[in-house]
């Protein structure tokens, strides 16, 4: 009949259709998906602001924080807290950022952002060399270069702190002990600085000393620092 000659027709060329769709190695292949320059142009990403962020969200997200440290998602809270200028050691902004444990448990400090913006870069290292030195005093320091930005790690039995001067802004990354994060502690920190530290030098005022920060080139080795050195009264 011409109705059955018609639908066995059809099947032929719908098989023919899935046939040239399928791999050599008899998978599907799935399509490609592509974006236009019009639909690109058209997301609405306004420039970024010359000034510390309002909402640390900017610089790491909750939700990310939480992968890097294994957690359940959504149980990573934030909070920003907006600083005072000090003219005295030439500081124009501050702000701090706490990520910390939430739901069912939670509550403790999982890490501490703190940035400092000051006037010029010669300021904010002084302002650094000034803090770490009293950082020095009661841990085991390690010096960093994370890629052309000077660095100092603390480690003691109760937390890691990572001091780090970029650009105008001197950044002080703590990660306490109770956080129990994966990986050594100092290393852990490193890597955060690196996801930071490009997105802090966007909301510079001129670019910082270098772009994108490698990694450091090599593990630099841990000194004792002298118990004979005053420590310093700085904020972070």
């Amino acid at each position: 009949m011409r109705v059955g000659g018609r639908v066995v027709g059809m099947l032929a060329v719908g098989l023919g259709v899935l046939t040239a769709c399928s791999t050599a190695t008899g998978q599907e292949a799935l399509p490609v998906p592509t974006f236009s320059e019009s639909a690109a142009a058209g997301s609405g990403a306004a420039p970024t602001k010359i000034a510390l962020p309002d909402d640390c969200t900017s610089l790491l997200s909750p939700d990310d924080l939480g992968a890097l440290f294994a957690r359940p998602l959504g149980s990573t809270a934030l909070r920003t807290i907006r600083g005072v200028p000090e003219p005295s050691v030439g500081r124009t902004e501050r702000v701090g950022c706490r990520y910390s444990a939430s739901g069912p448990g939670g509550g403790n400090t999982l890490l501490d952002i703190n940035i400092g913006r000051y006037g010029d870069p010669a300021a904010a290292k002084r302002q650094w060399q000034l803090n770490t030195n009293a950082e020095r005093s009661d841990g085991q320091s390690r010096d960093l270069s994370i890629g052309a930005a000077p660095a100092v790690a603390v480690e003691r039995p109760t937390e890691t702190v990572l001091a780090v001067v970029y650009g105008v802004d001197k950044l002080t990354f703590v990660l306490p002990a109770s956080a129990r994060a994966p990986g050594a502690p100092v290393d852990r920190l490193v890597d955060l600085a690196l996801r930071v530290l490009p997105k802090d030098g966007a909301t510079q005022p001129a670019p910082p000393e270098t772009s994108a920060p490698p990694a450091p080139a090599s593990a630099p080795s841990t000194t004792t620092a002298p118990r004979s050195v005053p420590p310093v009264a700085a904020a972070r």
